[in-house]
């Protein structure tokens, strides 16, 4: 393997930071092969995650939203022509679209993995396991594509600089603290926990001796004001920390005695510490909960569907949380 290109179609910090073990895995079993990373938007690990050290370099091909074009079909082959390589030798389709992958399957490889369609685009047919989140299976799929042995490697944080966790511990200094991640990132996706919820919650964590910290941005000023207003001993680690990167959040969690999450970018960037979390999933279902809670042992779910058979996320009381806690 001298050349593997991943293709991912997800846009935000999440999809990317669920990549991290995968690209550890990769790296670690083809170390003589150089990886590309093609994505329908921005390529995060050279962005908002660099700090994470996870470096892999954007394959351009200079089409906006690449694989959700029709016009990318008639495109992709020509510009790829352009390139100084001439075939990959494994392309690994992360994501089930058949539209994505049929303008993928143009860019010539050696090795074409993918699960759309049952399968149906991976250049041998196999006895395939259908995943799209398992790391562990994914590598298996790839075993039996390339005929090759292949060891997961997780993502160590110790990649991360220490300065971050110097200033972590200089912010939470101490060992009682509940993080609590309220705020979402795609504004279109119905999965708020209302705030007045979380400010109860807080309230309840401070009466069990232990300090409510909220992750949430510096410029979000009303909501800072309002959490302050209720709760005086909650702390607000952005407002006097030196930094604000998403690895200063990962080295963050791993102050915190536990974690209460949304759905968002946050809730991975807590996961890669592997401390306690309690995750609350509603609108999408037990489909959501599949495919972005995080897979560890001490790793909580509370689901609307599960628990009140409804999409509501509301339908979760601050009681459900505080048991967990």
């Amino acid at each position: 393997m001298k050349n593997i290109l991943i293709y991912n179609s997800g846009g935000g910090l999440g999809d990317s930071i669920l990549l991290f073990d995968l690209v550890t895995s990769l790296k670690i079993n083809f170390k003589d092969a150089s990886l590309f990373y093609l994505g329908a938007h921005e390529n995060h690990f050279q962005g908002s995650l660099k700090e994470y050290g996870i470096d892999i370099p954007t394959f351009e091909m200079n089409l906006k939203y690449f694989g959700f074009r029709w016009k990318h079909l008639f495109l992709a082959k020509k510009l790829f022509n352009q390139k100084s390589i001439d075939k990959f030798d494994l392309i690994i389709d992360l994501q089930s679209k058949i539209r994505n992958t049929l303008i993928l399957k143009q860019i010539p490889s050696y090795n074409f993995y993918s699960s759309s369609l049952n399968y149906f685009f991976s250049t041998k047919k196999r006895d395939y396991v259908y995943t799209k989140n398992n790391l562990k299976m994914i590598l298996n799929n790839l075993e039996k594509l390339i005929d090759k042995k292949l060891t997961v490697h997780n993502y160590n944080i110790k990649s991360i600089n220490p300065k971050y966790f110097d200033e972590a511990k200089r912010i939470l200094p101490d060992n009682n603290y509940v993080g609590l991640s309220v705020t979402q990132g795609n504004s279109y996706r119905k999965k708020n926990w209302p705030m007045d919820k979380f400010i109860n919650l807080g309230k309840k964590i401070v009466e069990i001796n232990k300090v409510p910290v909220f992750l949430i941005k510096k410029n979000d000023t009303e909501l800072i004001s309002k959490i302050k207003n209720e709760i005086k001993e909650a702390i607000i680690p952005e407002e006097n920390a030196k930094y604000s990167e998403p690895a200063f959040v990962t080295a963050l969690a791993t102050r915190l005695s536990s974690s209460v999450s949304i759905n968002n970018g946050i809730m991975h960037m807590i996961s890669l510490a592997k401390t306690p979390m309690i995750l609350l999933f509603g609108s999408g279902g037990s489909k959501e909960e599949e495919k972005f809670a995080p897979k560890y042992s001490t790793v909580k779910i509370l689901n609307s569907t599960k628990l009140y058979n409804s999409t509501d996320i509301t339908k979760i009381s601050e009681i459900d949380v505080l048991k967990l806690i």
